[in-house]
């Protein structure tokens, strides 16, 4: 056992384990050792920086689930954008599951949402299933308020997949784009430009969103088949 698996160990939850389990069907059991987030990424904060985080993160693929969380949690310290798309770069392929994917949040991409469209075009024509919905989910957490632009939901819509958790955060993406882009986005639906699950979904989540107004609400209830 390596010293960070150590830490990690020393951080076990299994009652956690046991739930958390549950939640993550592509993941075997076996390999989650079962860490609260918090404890994690206060773990995480601590070894950001140092040359052990530096060889932990050339140490690809890893063994635990939780390795990974730590790993995402570093990414996400490193206050370099550059640095951070390399580190997402080579970590992404390595993602196997939506909880660690979308732990993905970079804190540095807020500053520098210019210069991350380039690479977030490029992500959605991966064709590793978990890198799509980390692009999606970068359109969604940093595109959709004062740097919106019609373009992007259109990109989101036309992503095929019969990919599940793909399809999902296409539903997620178009449920919170219509609590803060209601008008523009609401043709997504009434002209079926998305596809009959994803649209499904979508007015679902949107139904279930405490951001979306009763008003909407009900005229997307009208909309459901």
């Amino acid at each position: 056992m390596t010293p960070i698996q150590s830490e990690l160990f020393a951080l076990q939850d299994k009652k956690y384990r046991d739930f958390h389990a549950g939640l993550l069907p592509t993941v075997p059991k076996e390999t989650i050792i079962g860490i609260r987030k918090p404890a994690i990424r206060g773990y995480a904060r601590k070894l950001a920086g140092t040359p052990e985080a530096a060889s932990f993160m050339r140490t690809l693929p890893h063994e635990y689930f939780d390795e990974n969380d730590l790993h995402g949690m570093l990414i996400n310290e490193i206050k370099d954008y550059l640095d951070a798309v390399a580190a997402l770069d080579a970590f992404l392929p390595y993602v196997d599951n939506w909880a660690t994917c979308d732990l993905l949040k970079p804190v540095c991409f807020a500053k520098n949402r210019e210069k991350l469209l380039p690479c977030v075009t490029r992500w959605l024509g991966d064709a590793h299933p978990y890198t799509v919905r980390f692009a999606i989910e970068m359109l969604m957490t940093h595109y959709l308020r004062e740097d919106f632009s019609p373009e992007y939901p259109a990109w989101v819509a036309a992503v095929e997949s019969d990919h599940y958790y793909i399809r999902m955060m296409q539903a997620w993406y178009f449920a919170t784009a219509l609590a803060f882009r209601y008008e523009e986005i609401l043709p997504y639906l009434t002209e079926d430009r998305l596809s009959p699950w994803v649209r499904q979904k979508t007015i679902q989540k949107a139904v279930e969103s405490f951001r979306v107004p009763p008003e909407h609400k009900a005229e997307l209830k009208a909309l459901r088949r």
